[in-house]
């Protein structure tokens, strides 16, 4: 089974990649961010020409993220619990149920939070330790859990060609850092870290200042796993080379190969 994950900077406008890569790496569930849409605009048909069921937790202009599936998607959760009063749509889950049981797939956006000197940051820290205690509970199902999508975390300098460019960012303050440490040490295991110590491992380009051209990147975007899932993990990779397309995302699909029969 293929999960991936990715972040696509307005659906409709890249839609035709989207399109494209699905039928080139055939993923069986994809998490995807910023899609930009209300729910009803989603763009669903020619994902589900290709064979994919579609969920989606929207949000007009801004935001929005939605799950793709080959598989039937079930107990779909809207918003990230612990917060009634949150608007923005960052957070989608469902369970798909495979042959060998149940997989549980948690696509997230999680809040930029710059200027971290305002509102902003302390939204970002206080999504993050609702994802904390979200995160607790469900390891509790000791089921194959994933947690996919745009985290807005740099989590160690070699996740950035140039780390000293990043140091008064929301995306590397040392309390993001710790922040994401936390989650991951509730029992997660970062399937991308997990699999190989490759230098340049970059999932994001900036458009400014030639970001792409100098390979200037950062990985932000993650799957993480729990001992379940991370017992079935294959292989893991970033498809980089969608970056080099026409009218690009900034960021590029990560995915993971896990021993579980679709």
């Amino acid at each position: 089974m293929r999960i991936a994950t990715w972040n696509v900077n307005s659906v409709r406008q890249r839609l035709d990649h989207a399109v494209a890569w699905l039928k080139e790496a055939e993923p069986d569930v994809v998490c995807l961010q910023e899609i930009k849409c209300q729910t009803e605009a989603f763009p669903a048909d020619p994902f589900e020409a290709l064979g994919y069921n579609v969920v989606v937790h929207g949000q007009k202009t801004f935001n929005g993220v939605a799950l793709l599936s080959k598989l039937p998607l079930e107990d779909v959760t809207r918003g990230l619990p612990g917060d009634d009063g949150d608007v923005q749509a960052r957070f989608i889950e469902a369970v798909v149920s495979t042959k060998a049981g149940v997989v549980r797939v948690c696509c997230i956006y999680l809040p930029n939070g710059n200027p971290p000197q305002t509102e902003k940051y302390d939204y970002k820290l206080g999504f993050m330790s609702r994802l904390k205690a979200f995160a607790r509970s469900r390891l509790a199902l000791e089921e194959p859990l994933i947690l996919a999508g745009d985290f807005n975390v740099i989590p160690e300098a070699r996740d950035a060609a140039d780390p000293s460019a990043w140091t008064e960012d929301a995306l590397y303050l040392p309390r993001t850092r710790a922040a994401f440490r936390d989650i991951v040490n509730l029992g997660l295991t970062d399937a991308l870290r997990a699999t190989s110590d490759a230098e340049r491992l970059f999932t994001f380009w900036d458009y400014q200042a030639g970001a792409w051209q100098r390979d200037f990147g950062i990985r932000i975007d993650h799957l993480l796993l729990s001992p379940q899932a991370a017992d079935r993990l294959i292989a893991a990779g970033i498809d980089k080379h969608v970056r080099a397309w026409e009218r690009p995302s900034d960021h590029v699909p990560a995915w993971i190969d896990l021993k579980i029969a679709a």
